[in-house]
């Protein structure tokens, strides 16, 4: 079959909406004849030629590399190179560099708009550039496409690993980050909205997964976590399910890490069950935890006093207000306020402590003054006491002392008693 035969073959257009196009069905590109990777470029020349649009010459590219590279199908996951093709009579060396020409050829004739191929096929053509070692520039090209169009991006896909001798972690983290941060730094049309936040929900999970991975440095992280920013998370539960789980595989963490974790993530929104969670995490600092609470406190109090109690129903026609979309439930209300009540009683016991250990302080300063200090002086049965004599007569010195200071007849009796 030759190259005309082939075109001829092609269709122009896509069937209706949801179904797959009408080359797919056809099989023309499971023809041995194009193999060679210098005849379907070719061929694809044509194509572009023939007015066929982006979309469908990015399908057709995608479907010609999933059939002839098995690393690039979507039913399969890389292994290696070895035993991809074990009838084969070429050596590792050889198909390592078949593959990596192949790649590179591909890159080269992608169409130029971002979004004519999909998200997936262009992260395991990176997967496979990056493991055959692909030209920087053709890897800086892929990440670009990805990065236009990353919250398309599954988790699945996104976890490339890392084929560097030099990178200690087995995910490739610094190509997630290179993503992110060029993702952050496109146009506010296309960041902006609801591929900002899948985007967040993507990067989320993505921490949870690399923090089991003891050799992630801190810094790593986060840098990854903070490269989104605030508002980009409507509520910050996968973050923390992240940063616990970073906790849980780094047991060297110190106090002062541990308090630079906690403050990527925003208390004020945590679901009830993470706020339950927190509560009782016991890896968490303790005034991490504290916020938690007086976080959920407030929120609460706000609820309550919007509400009213929960016996009481709001009348709906009450000052022109309608009823909240949502209301915490009983159970969900009763478990905060047994923690928030625990958290108190916690408190006014360490108050206690801490006003007992007081007055043993006082008391031993007491003592290191002088061994008497008086306030009330009881004396011998037959003596006069202090209030006879005053206490304008008597200057305390030395420890604890008393020398008379006058010589009256009260102090001569005084002296007599003691005699």
């Amino acid at each position: 079959m030759d190259k005309v035969q082939v075109m001829n073959r092609i269709p122009l257009s896509k069937t209706s909406a949801g179904q797959a196009p009408q080359w797919a069905s056809e099989h023309w590109l499971d023809d041995a004849c194009i193999l060679d990777m210098d005849y379907f470029v070719k061929t694809l020349s044509g194509i572009k030629s023939k007015g066929v649009r982006p979309d469908l010459v990015g399908s057709i590219i995608a479907h010609y590399a999933s059939k002839w590279v098995p690393e690039l199908s979507e039913s399969r996951d890389v292994t290696g190179l070895e035993g991809d093709d074990p009838v084969s009579p070429e050596t590792v060396t050889s198909a390592w560099r078949k593959k990596r020409f192949f790649v590179e050829t591909l890159v080269g004739i992608l169409p130029p708009e971002n979004d004519t191929v999909p998200c997936n096929f262009l992260l395991r053509l990176l997967r496979v550039a990056n493991m055959v070692g692909v030209e920087i520039s053709y890897k800086e090209e892929l990440e670009k496409r990805v990065s236009w169009q990353l919250d398309q991006a599954t988790l699945k896909e996104l976890m490339i690993p890392s084929f560097s001798h030099t990178c200690g972690t087995l995910l490739d983290v610094e190509l997630v980050m290179r993503l992110v941060k060029r993702f952050m730094g496109l146009d506010e049309g296309v960041r902006g909205g609801a591929a900002l936040i899948k985007v967040a929900k993507l990067v989320d999970s993505y921490l949870a997964e690399i923090a089991m991975d003891t050799n992630l440095k801190l810094e790593d992280f986060i840098q990854l976590a903070g490269a989104l920013p605030a508002h980009a998370r409507a509520i910050d539960d996968g973050l923390y399910r992240a940063v616990d789980t970073y906790l849980k595989a780094h047991h060297g963490v110190t106090k002062q890490e541990r308090r630079l974790l906690c403050r990527l993530i925003d208390c004020r929104k945590l679901s009830p069950e993470a706020c339950l969670h927190a509560s009782q995490n016991e890896r968490l600092p303790v005034r991490a935890v504290v916020q938690v609470l007086f976080s959920e406190q407030s929120k609460i109090t706000r609820q309550l006093d919007w509400s009213g109690p929960l016996s009481t129903s709001r009348s709906p026609n009450s000052n022109g207000l309608d009823v909240p979309a949502r209301c915490h439930s009983k159970r969900e209300v009763s478990a905060q306020q047994t923690e928030i009540k625990r958290l108190k009683e916690d408190v006014v016991r360490l108050q206690n402590q801490i006003n007992i250990l007081q007055n043993q302080l006082e008391k031993v300063l007491e003592k290191k003054k002088g061994f008497f200090r008086w306030k009330k002086f009881i004396l011998i049965p037959g003596a006069a006491s202090v209030n006879d004599v005053g206490k304008r007569d008597f200057e305390e010195i030395g420890f604890g002392r008393h020398t008379p200071l006058t010589k009256d007849k009260t102090s001569n009796r005084w002296r007599k008693s003691l005699s």
